[in-house]
Protein backbone atom coordinates (compact mmCIF):
# COMPACT_ATOMS: atom_id res chain seq x y z
CA UNK A 1 0.00 0.00 0.00
CA UNK A 2 1.59 3.25 -1.14
CA UNK A 3 0.65 6.42 0.79
CA UNK A 4 0.67 9.99 -0.41
CA UNK A 5 2.55 12.72 1.42
CA UNK A 6 0.62 15.60 2.91
CA UNK A 7 1.07 18.45 5.38
CA UNK A 8 0.01 18.63 9.00
CA UNK A 9 0.61 21.95 10.78
CA UNK A 10 3.69 22.58 8.64
CA UNK A 11 5.10 19.09 9.14
CA UNK A 12 4.96 15.94 7.07
CA UNK A 13 2.19 13.38 7.26
CA UNK A 14 1.08 10.36 5.25
CA UNK A 15 -2.37 9.58 3.85
CA UNK A 16 -3.47 6.00 3.15
CA UNK A 17 -6.60 5.19 1.17
CA UNK A 18 -8.71 2.18 0.20
CA UNK A 19 -11.87 2.21 -1.93
CA UNK A 20 -13.86 2.59 1.32
CA UNK A 21 -11.89 4.84 3.68
CA UNK A 22 -8.95 7.17 4.10
CA UNK A 23 -6.75 8.07 7.08
CA UNK A 24 -3.80 10.38 7.72
CA UNK A 25 -0.98 9.87 10.23
CA UNK A 26 1.78 12.28 11.24
CA UNK A 27 5.49 11.52 10.83
CA UNK A 28 7.11 14.76 12.08
CA UNK A 29 5.33 14.67 15.46
CA UNK A 30 3.22 12.23 17.43
CA UNK A 31 2.45 9.67 16.20
CA UNK A 32 -1.10 10.85 15.75
CA UNK A 33 -3.80 9.63 13.36
CA UNK A 34 -5.21 13.04 12.54
CA UNK A 35 -8.09 12.04 10.28
CA UNK A 36 -10.29 9.12 9.33
CA UNK A 37 -13.05 9.47 6.81
CA UNK A 38 -15.43 7.27 4.87
CA UNK A 39 -15.23 7.77 1.13
CA UNK A 40 -19.01 7.53 0.89
CA UNK A 41 -21.22 10.60 1.19
CA UNK A 42 -19.67 13.84 2.39
CA UNK A 43 -16.42 12.15 3.44
CA UNK A 44 -15.91 14.45 6.44
CA UNK A 45 -13.21 13.70 8.98
CA UNK A 46 -14.77 11.96 12.00
CA UNK A 47 -11.82 12.75 14.26
CA UNK A 48 -11.50 15.93 16.27
CA UNK A 49 -9.18 18.48 14.67
CA UNK A 50 -7.57 21.07 16.92
CA UNK A 51 -6.07 24.29 15.50
CA UNK A 52 -2.32 24.79 15.11
CA UNK A 53 -2.41 27.54 17.75
CA UNK A 54 -4.02 25.33 20.41
CA UNK A 55 -2.52 25.91 23.87
CA UNK A 56 -0.43 23.18 25.44
CA UNK A 57 -2.24 21.09 28.04
CA UNK A 58 0.21 20.42 30.87
CA UNK A 59 2.96 20.87 28.27
CA UNK A 60 1.32 18.51 25.76
CA UNK A 61 -0.36 19.25 22.40
CA UNK A 62 -3.52 17.13 22.19
CA UNK A 63 -3.72 17.79 18.43
CA UNK A 64 -6.88 15.68 18.16
CA UNK A 65 -7.37 12.34 16.46
CA UNK A 66 -5.92 9.08 17.78
CA UNK A 67 -2.93 8.83 20.11
CA UNK A 68 -1.08 6.40 22.39
CA UNK A 69 -0.53 7.13 26.08
CA UNK A 70 0.54 4.98 28.99
CA UNK A 71 -1.73 4.34 31.96
CA UNK A 72 -2.32 4.95 34.86
CA UNK A 73 -2.75 8.65 34.13
CA UNK A 74 -0.27 11.00 35.80
CA UNK A 75 -0.01 14.75 35.40
CA UNK A 76 3.70 14.47 34.51
CA UNK A 77 4.14 11.02 32.98
CA UNK A 78 1.07 11.01 30.73
CA UNK A 79 1.67 14.47 29.27
CA UNK A 80 5.23 14.11 27.98
CA UNK A 81 5.56 16.14 24.73
CA UNK A 82 5.64 14.24 21.43
CA UNK A 83 6.96 17.01 19.19
CA UNK A 84 9.95 15.24 17.55
CA UNK A 85 10.18 13.48 14.17
CA UNK A 86 9.46 9.74 14.11
CA UNK A 87 11.32 6.76 12.74
CA UNK A 88 9.28 5.57 9.75
CA UNK A 89 9.23 2.04 8.34
CA UNK A 90 6.95 1.27 5.43
CA UNK A 91 5.13 -2.07 5.46
CA UNK A 92 3.35 -4.00 2.70
CA UNK A 93 -0.03 -2.99 4.16
CA UNK A 94 0.83 0.23 6.01
CA UNK A 95 3.50 1.86 8.13
CA UNK A 96 5.29 1.51 11.48
CA UNK A 97 6.11 4.69 13.42
CA UNK A 98 8.45 4.92 16.41
CA UNK A 99 8.81 7.90 18.72
CA UNK A 100 12.08 8.96 20.39
CA UNK A 101 12.47 7.77 23.98
CA UNK A 102 10.67 9.99 26.47
CA UNK A 103 13.36 11.66 28.58
CA UNK A 104 11.45 11.69 31.86
CA UNK A 105 9.95 8.19 31.65
CA UNK A 106 12.42 6.10 29.65
CA UNK A 107 9.48 4.76 27.64
CA UNK A 108 9.34 4.63 23.87
CA UNK A 109 6.01 4.62 22.01
CA UNK A 110 5.34 2.94 18.71
CA UNK A 111 2.29 2.72 16.46
CA UNK A 112 1.84 0.41 13.49
CA UNK A 113 -1.07 0.96 11.10
CA UNK A 114 -2.00 -1.74 8.62
CA UNK A 115 -4.94 -2.18 6.25
CA UNK A 116 -5.73 -5.90 5.89
CA UNK A 117 -9.06 -5.18 4.12
CA UNK A 118 -10.79 -2.22 2.48
CA UNK A 119 -12.91 -1.50 5.56
CA UNK A 120 -10.49 -2.59 8.31
CA UNK A 121 -7.55 -0.78 9.90
CA UNK A 122 -5.36 -2.68 12.36
CA UNK A 123 -3.56 -0.45 14.86
CA UNK A 124 -0.78 -2.00 16.97
CA UNK A 125 0.41 0.14 19.89
CA UNK A 126 3.71 -0.63 21.63
CA UNK A 127 5.49 0.62 24.73
CA UNK A 128 9.16 -0.28 25.22
CA UNK A 129 11.02 0.35 28.45
CA UNK A 130 14.37 1.93 27.57
CA UNK A 131 15.04 2.85 31.20
CA UNK A 132 17.05 1.17 33.94
CA UNK A 133 14.26 -0.17 36.16
CA UNK A 134 10.85 -1.83 35.74
CA UNK A 135 7.80 0.37 35.18
CA UNK A 136 4.22 -0.64 35.95
CA UNK A 137 2.35 0.47 32.88
CA UNK A 138 -0.45 -0.34 30.44
CA UNK A 139 -0.85 0.82 26.82
CA UNK A 140 -3.72 3.30 26.50
CA UNK A 141 -5.25 3.99 23.07
CA UNK A 142 -7.41 7.12 22.86
CA UNK A 143 -9.49 8.27 19.90
CA UNK A 144 -11.00 11.79 19.89
CA UNK A 145 -14.09 12.52 17.77
CA UNK A 146 -15.94 15.63 16.67
CA UNK A 147 -18.94 16.67 18.73
CA UNK A 148 -22.54 16.20 17.73
CA UNK A 149 -22.70 12.41 17.56
CA UNK A 150 -23.71 9.48 19.71
CA UNK A 151 -21.36 7.04 21.45
CA UNK A 152 -22.21 3.45 22.26
CA UNK A 153 -20.78 1.08 24.86
CA UNK A 154 -22.28 -2.41 24.42
CA UNK A 155 -22.89 -4.55 27.49
CA UNK A 156 -22.35 -8.23 28.13
CA UNK A 157 -25.22 -10.56 27.10
CA UNK A 158 -28.04 -10.89 29.60
CA UNK A 159 -28.24 -14.00 31.78
CA UNK A 160 -31.15 -15.75 33.45
CA UNK A 161 -31.36 -15.89 37.25
CA UNK A 162 -33.82 -18.76 37.12
CA UNK A 163 -31.29 -20.83 35.16
CA UNK A 164 -28.52 -20.28 37.70
CA UNK A 165 -26.79 -17.13 36.42
CA UNK A 166 -25.88 -15.88 39.90
CA UNK A 167 -22.55 -14.06 39.50
CA UNK A 168 -21.76 -10.55 38.15
CA UNK A 169 -20.12 -10.15 34.75
CA UNK A 170 -18.83 -6.55 34.83
CA UNK A 171 -18.52 -3.41 36.93
CA UNK A 172 -18.90 0.23 35.95
CA UNK A 173 -16.14 2.61 37.06
CA UNK A 174 -17.17 6.28 37.46
CA UNK A 175 -14.71 9.12 38.04
CA UNK A 176 -15.08 11.66 40.85
CA UNK A 177 -16.72 14.14 38.44
CA UNK A 178 -19.05 11.60 36.80
CA UNK A 179 -22.78 12.19 37.31
CA UNK A 180 -24.82 9.27 36.00
CA UNK A 181 -28.05 11.20 36.57
CA UNK A 182 -27.23 13.57 33.69
CA UNK A 183 -28.97 13.08 30.33
CA UNK A 184 -25.64 12.54 28.58
CA UNK A 185 -25.82 8.97 29.90
CA UNK A 186 -28.58 6.85 28.35
CA UNK A 187 -29.26 3.19 29.00
CA UNK A 188 -30.69 0.61 26.66
CA UNK A 189 -31.22 -3.05 27.33
CA UNK A 190 -27.87 -4.05 25.83
CA UNK A 191 -25.88 -0.80 25.73
CA UNK A 192 -24.97 2.46 27.42
CA UNK A 193 -25.37 5.47 25.15
CA UNK A 194 -23.41 8.72 25.32
CA UNK A 195 -25.27 11.72 23.89
CA UNK A 196 -22.37 14.13 23.42
CA UNK A 197 -24.50 17.23 22.83
CA UNK A 198 -26.03 16.83 26.31
CA UNK A 199 -22.68 16.87 28.12
CA UNK A 200 -22.32 20.29 29.71
CA UNK A 201 -19.46 19.27 32.02
CA UNK A 202 -16.65 16.71 31.83
CA UNK A 203 -17.88 13.14 32.23
CA UNK A 204 -15.96 9.85 32.26
CA UNK A 205 -16.90 6.21 32.72
CA UNK A 206 -14.97 2.94 32.64
CA UNK A 207 -16.07 -0.68 32.44
CA UNK A 208 -14.25 -3.82 33.51
CA UNK A 209 -15.71 -6.27 31.00
CA UNK A 210 -17.64 -5.76 27.77
CA UNK A 211 -17.90 -7.34 24.30
CA UNK A 212 -14.66 -5.63 23.22
CA UNK A 213 -16.12 -3.12 20.77
CA UNK A 214 -17.46 0.41 21.01
CA UNK A 215 -18.88 2.78 18.44
CA UNK A 216 -19.45 6.44 17.59
CA UNK A 217 -22.22 7.49 15.19
CA UNK A 218 -21.86 10.88 13.48
CA UNK A 219 -23.73 12.21 10.46
CA UNK A 220 -24.69 8.77 9.19
CA UNK A 221 -21.26 7.14 9.51
CA UNK A 222 -20.45 4.80 12.40
CA UNK A 223 -16.89 4.27 13.62
CA UNK A 224 -16.27 0.98 15.42
CA UNK A 225 -13.16 -0.03 17.33
CA UNK A 226 -12.51 -3.51 18.68
CA UNK A 227 -9.97 -4.77 21.19
CA UNK A 228 -10.85 -8.02 22.96
CA UNK A 229 -10.80 -8.13 26.76
CA UNK A 230 -8.32 -10.65 28.18
CA UNK A 231 -10.18 -12.56 30.87
CA UNK A 232 -8.28 -12.71 34.15
CA UNK A 233 -5.87 -9.94 33.15
CA UNK A 234 -5.07 -6.97 35.36
CA UNK A 235 -6.24 -3.61 33.99
CA UNK A 236 -5.65 -0.08 35.36
CA UNK A 237 -8.25 2.27 36.86
CA UNK A 238 -9.99 -0.30 39.08
CA UNK A 239 -9.86 -2.88 36.31
CA UNK A 240 -11.12 -0.79 33.37
CA UNK A 241 -10.61 -2.38 29.96
CA UNK A 242 -12.51 0.48 28.27
CA UNK A 243 -13.14 4.12 29.16
CA UNK A 244 -15.03 6.98 27.56
CA UNK A 245 -14.70 10.71 28.19
CA UNK A 246 -16.77 13.63 26.93
CA UNK A 247 -17.12 17.29 27.75
CA UNK A 248 -19.62 18.17 25.03
CA UNK A 249 -16.94 19.58 22.72
CA UNK A 250 -15.69 16.10 21.80
CA UNK A 251 -15.77 12.48 22.90
CA UNK A 252 -13.01 9.92 23.41
CA UNK A 253 -13.31 6.15 23.04
CA UNK A 254 -10.40 4.61 24.94
CA UNK A 255 -9.19 1.02 25.16
CA UNK A 256 -6.52 -0.18 27.59
CA UNK A 257 -4.02 -3.00 27.53
CA UNK A 258 -2.95 -5.18 30.42
CA UNK A 259 -1.27 -3.53 33.40
CA UNK A 260 2.07 -5.16 34.12
CA UNK A 261 5.59 -4.51 35.35
CA UNK A 262 7.57 -3.79 32.18
CA UNK A 263 11.22 -4.74 32.65
CA UNK A 264 14.05 -2.78 31.01
CA UNK A 265 14.35 -3.66 27.34
CA UNK A 266 10.91 -5.30 27.19
CA UNK A 267 7.94 -4.30 25.04
CA UNK A 268 4.21 -4.54 25.66
CA UNK A 269 1.66 -4.26 22.86
CA UNK A 270 -2.03 -3.51 22.46
CA UNK A 271 -4.04 -4.01 19.25
CA UNK A 272 -7.20 -2.29 18.04
CA UNK A 273 -9.19 -2.92 14.87
CA UNK A 274 -11.20 -0.11 13.28
CA UNK A 275 -13.94 0.02 10.69
CA UNK A 276 -16.45 2.51 9.27
CA UNK A 277 -20.06 1.51 8.61
CA UNK A 278 -22.16 3.78 6.40
CA UNK A 279 -25.91 4.31 6.40
CA UNK A 280 -26.83 2.88 9.81
CA UNK A 281 -29.43 4.70 11.93
CA UNK A 282 -28.40 6.52 15.08
CA UNK A 283 -27.99 3.69 17.65
CA UNK A 284 -29.84 5.46 20.45
CA UNK A 285 -32.74 3.02 20.84
CA UNK A 286 -32.99 -0.70 21.52
CA UNK A 287 -34.43 -1.16 18.03
CA UNK A 288 -31.58 0.63 16.22
CA UNK A 289 -28.88 -0.92 18.40
CA UNK A 290 -30.15 -4.51 18.40
CA UNK A 291 -31.60 -4.43 14.89
CA UNK A 292 -28.92 -2.54 12.96
CA UNK A 293 -25.64 -1.72 14.70
CA UNK A 294 -25.04 -4.93 16.65
CA UNK A 295 -25.65 -7.24 13.64
CA UNK A 296 -23.43 -5.07 11.41
CA UNK A 297 -20.61 -5.18 13.94
CA UNK A 298 -21.03 -8.93 14.41
CA UNK A 299 -20.69 -9.44 10.65
CA UNK A 300 -17.54 -7.29 10.55
CA UNK A 301 -15.97 -9.09 13.51
CA UNK A 302 -16.33 -12.38 11.66
CA UNK A 303 -14.03 -11.02 8.95
CA UNK A 304 -11.24 -10.56 11.49
CA UNK A 305 -10.99 -14.27 12.27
Amino acid sequence: MKPSKTDYRGGEALTFATPALEFTVTTDVGPRVTSLRSLAGKARNLFLELPADEPRYHGFYLRGGHRLWHSPEDIVRSYQPDDAPLAVKFLPQGVALTQPVEEKTGLQKGMKLEVPADRTVKVTHTLTNRGLWPVEVAPWALTMFRKGGYGVLPLEPKGDHAKGDLLPTYALVPWTFTDLSLPVWQTGRNFIGIDVAKAKTAQKLGITNYPGWSAYWLEGTTFVKYSPVVQGAKYPDLGSAFETFTNGAMIELETLGQLASLAPGKTTSHVEYWTLLDGLPKPSTDASFDGALAPAVKAWLKTLK
